[in-house]
């Protein structure tokens, strides 16, 4: 059985979704189809920001908001200024779905409620006669004169081809078939798991810090959670997202140096730790800089000052708790996921995708978006807007062809 459409997608994602939902807007007669592997689509849309969907991030800043992509940073400044933030707003907004602010910038639906968007998607895919065949697994990619696509069900002839499949090794093989150059997945947005089980007693602590990895040149600044297997919050997720290959390189084995105190430097915390000598209280007992309780007391423990009183100890034990303070170094070994939020760097190559349309450069009326490409952001929304500008500009370049 051969099915005839102007354009298919394959992935029933986020990308996907967008990308057929604005061109049926722009182009109501054509047929398309969306193909999902999967029983279910928009799975990533229903797990993201524990079950609340972070939308967006209230970046309004084209060149601020491409800071946060350590893979496509350079590549979507473009993009952005034709679909960014305030147009994702707009967009949602004029569909019925209002978004609100958190305080951290991450941006939800009013709802808090991820279905919300599920169902937006899901009744204007109707309203537009949008196909949507789940547990269909293509299996192979051909281009005649049209677009042959293969799943174990049916052969799809389309005008137009748009991938937006994620991180699918699969489908990155059908990529390089047809000729583009694929750059190794690697994992980002992680966890760091810790040797010294003993810091993970300190479960639920959170505080700025500012977190280095040494031997291979990293550093990232923020809030920092430690966990009951290790270390999360923005700070380590940044610095995973940006050194994604070089961790991957390390095997997820490297030292981890910590400084409590943020931007306070070894020397800065020596002199006033220096001024408190007058004290006559324990140091266990008697803790600065605004540090949890808790962490305090792990620190000065660590080098067996709890009990003495600040005005017995030496320069050598002042210096021993300003480098504890501002250089605490622990030992990492191993990765686990960010809660559901699995990310990987790598994929198609951005070289060969013009960015004015995202189409691909090596075949004609192929187009890509989302994670299929070599792009990743941190967390914080920043990953569906990609989604959604990429959706768009296709939608935008398909419409007009």
């Amino acid at each position: 059985m051969n099915t005839n459409y102007h354009t298919i997608i394959i992935g029933g994602g986020a990308a996907g979704f967008f990308t057929a939902i604005n061109l049926a807007d722009r182009l109501p007669n054509i047929k398309i189809a969306i193909l999902e592997r999967g029983k279910d689509v928009l799975q990533k849309v229903r797990i993201s920001g524990g079950g609340r969907c972070n939308v967006t991030h209230a970046e309004f800043i084209p060149k601020e908001l491409s800071l946060n992509y350590p893979r496509g940073e350079k590549e979507l400044l473009g993009p952005f200024h034709s679909f960014m933030t305030g147009d994702t707003i707009a967009w949602f907004e004029e569909r019925g779905v209002s978004l609100k602010i958190e305080e951290d910038g991450r941006m939800f639906p009013t709802t808090d409620s991820s279905q919300t968007i599920i169902n937006c998607f899901l009744e204007l895919s109707q309203k537009f006669n949008i196909e949507i065949l789940t547990s269909h697994n293509v299996t192979s990619i051909h281009k005649e004169d049209n677009w042959l696509v293969h799943t174990k069900e049916k052969q799809f002839t389309c005008k137009n081809l748009v991938v937006t499949a994620g991180s699918s090794p699969k489908v990155w093989e059908m990529m390089r078939g047809l000729g583009h150059s694929i750059v190794r997945a690697v994992p980002s947005l992680f966890t760091f798991n810790i040797v010294d089980k003993k810091i993970t007693e300190l479960a639920g602590i959170a505080l700025e810090a500012t977190v280095e990895i040494p031997q291979l040149k990293l550093e990232s600044q923020g809030p920092l959670l430690i966990t009951h297997w290790g270390f999360s919050g923005p700070a380590i997720l940044k610095m995973s997202a940006w050194g994604a290959r070089e961790l991957n390189g390390s095997d997820y084995k490297f030292d981890v140096v910590i400084n409590w105190l943020n931007y306070i430097s070894t020397q800065e915390c020596f002199e006033t730790l220096v001024a408190q000598r007058s004290s006559k209280r324990q140091v266990g007992n008697e803790w600065l800089f605004d540090l949890p309780k808790r962490l305090w007391k792990f620190l000065v423990a660590s080098i067996n000052l709890t009990e003495k009183n600040w005005a017995d100890c030496s320069n050598n034990d002042l210096q021993n708790l300003a480098t504890v303070l501002t250089a605490s170094t622990f030992s990492i070994n191993g990765k686990s996921t960010f809660k559901e939020e699995f990310v990987t760097a790598g994929g198609v190559d951005l070289k060969e995708i013009n960015f004015k349309t995202f189409a691909s450069k090596k075949q004609e009326n192929l187009y890509l978006a989302g994670e299929v490409l070599n792009i990743d952001a941190i967390t914080g929304g920043f990953n569906f807007q990609n989604a959604w500008t990429g959706g768009w500009m296709i939608a935008q370049s398909i419409s007009i062809d």
